[in-house]
């Protein structure tokens, strides 16, 4: 009698409020560690961690080219635990960007990007790019060197865009150069609108992840169902304690850069972009800005935009790389795109002259199409070979395909964070 009347307690409005993120009852495949890793909860626990600490730090900063830097400094030395705060802002603003792109990653290739899920693929990527941009636009709020020129590193490669380039690096800037104008536009997109469209996009977000039935699973026999109170909810806080107390500790000893103030008229050197933004910038070292700024941005986020919605011949959706195939692919598809990638940029660093050799032809041609096919071909001969050798179907294909692109880009992405040095020449 007594557990009956236990199972018909009213629930408090904290277990309410937990069972409209969660179903009351969930398959316990869901709740393994490894089926997720708790990265979209992880997200959502940066996401307030963020939000909370920069509310705070919002009190002491002033967005003016006279008084930001200072500000900072006074934040740094004058302010109860100023320093603590802004060093948990700036790691978890780091993490976010780092678990965001392993969250994807995680989607991806445990196939639940597919048929009802394929909608909340799209509101993925779009809130991993306001991740990139809050990153970005809070990047040049310390008005120092290290943010003064990535910001400007940045806004000079949106100028290379044909045709808009100008007026978007302008509407972005506010003005001609890196000013006051831009810093009152990053902070007005950092603490205003970027947050608001992130609560937006992530409500639909997990709304779409619960319409969808929770964690994508394999189809196989279904497993038994558990409680989500306490058998998930545990699991949640137990990650979220080791998130937050993993931060608070290398808070305590971790100091978040800040470099001389702002000078127009000094460049570092090397000038770099924000780290995640490396890969791009390296590109731009070695193809033609039309290739390297416009074709090869917007082809990469068509197809990953498109990933859902191609014409698959065999989808495991929850199965991780779809087959045992797939996995190989994906594994060693990423492992030569890797190797390749850093010998191609040495070569073409130290070997490979095409604007010189062919200087009488466009440099869209000589710095654009040759280097371009020169990456492309080998790849698309590897990719063929495991068609015709090894009957690959096109899901595993394509899988291969987005793994080259990952790995292209993370190694091009370290080659310019470690390797690159004064003049942007490689060093060892």
């Amino acid at each position: 009698m007594a557990n009956k009347e236990s199972d018909q307690r009213i629930p408090s409005s904290l277990e309410k409020f937990i069972l409209h993120l969660h179903p009351k009852k969930i398959d316990s495949r869901a709740i393994k560690f490894n089926r997720t890793f708790g990265l979209g909860g992880i997200l959502a626990l940066l996401f307030v961690i963020i939000s909370l600490t920069g509310l705070i730090l919002r009190f002491s900063y002033i967005p003016t080219v006279e008084h930001a830097y200072d500000s900072i400094i006074g934040i740094r030395d004058n302010t109860i635990l100023g320093q603590f705060i802004r060093n948990l802002h700036h790691l978890s603003a780091k993490l976010m960007v780092l678990v965001s792109f392993l969250h994807l990653i995680r989607v991806y290739y445990s196939q639940s990007i597919f048929q009802k899920r394929a909608e909340n693929w799209t509101y993925g990527l779009l809130l991993f790019f306001l991740v990139l941009a809050s990153s970005f636009t809070g990047y040049l709020l310390p008005w120092d060197q290290l943010a003064y020129w990535a910001v400007t590193v940045i806004t000079q490669i949106v100028e290379y865009i044909p045709l808009v380039g100008d007026s978007l690096a302008y509407l972005l800037r506010g003005s001609d150069t890196v000013d006051g104008n831009t810093l009152i536009n990053f902070y007005t997109l950092h603490t205003g609108i970027i947050p608001l469209l992130f609560v937006v996009l992530m409500s639909v977000h997990f709304w779409l992840v619960r319409k969808a039935g929770g964690v994508a699973l394999p189809k196989t026999e279904e497993k038994e169902k558990v409680d989500v109170i306490p058998n998930l909810l545990w699991k949640e806080i137990m990650v979220a304690s080791i998130v937050i107390g993993g931060l608070f500790i290398v808070s305590v000893f971790y100091e978040a850069p800040l470099l001389d103030q702002a000078n127009p008229l000094k460049s570092p050197n090397p000038s770099k972009a924000p780290w995640y933004f490396l890969g791009a910038q390296e590109l731009l070292l070695h193809l033609h800005p039309f290739f390297g700024a416009v074709i090869i941005p917007l082809s990469a986020a068509l197809f990953f935009f498109g990933l859902p919605y191609f014409q698959y011949k065999n989808v495991n959706i929850g199965v991780w790389f779809n087959s045992s195939l797939g996995k190989k692919m994906s594994i060693q598809s990423s492992s030569i795109s890797f190797v390749f990638t850093f010998i191609l940029i040495y070569i073409l660093d130290h070997f490979l002259h095409f604007d010189i050799w062919f200087s009488g032809v466009p440099s869209v041609i000589s710095t654009g199409v040759i280097p371009f096919l020169l990456y492309t071909l080998p790849l698309a001969g590897y990719l063929l070979f495991w068609y015709k050798n090894h009957t690959a179907n096109n899901t595993e294909i394509i899988m291969a395909c987005t793994s080259i692109l990952l790995s292209s880009y993370v190694c091009m992405l370290l080659i310019s964070l470690l390797l690159r040095g004064e003049g942007m020449q490689l060093i060892f």
